[in-house]
């Protein structure tokens, strides 16, 4: 199952905290870091579609 906008930003959120703390060794930062981007990327594009949507209702 596919997780929803609200998780994948819940996601993102728990990593950004992660690298936040002092003790994080440098290979799970890097690892975390690479796992962030990738969601950002998805959430941005999660978001981008909803906006199309929205625009294509608000025209019709």
């Amino acid at each position: 199952m596919e997780k929803t906008f609200e998780e994948l930003l819940n996601d993102l959120e728990q990593i950004v905290n992660k690298l936040k703390g002092e003790n994080t060794p440098l290979e799970e930062a890097l690892a975390l870091y690479k796992k962030g981007i990738s969601l950002s990327k998805l959430l941005t594009t999660k978001l981008n579609s909803a906006k199309e949507i929205i625009i294509r209702d608000a025209n019709e």
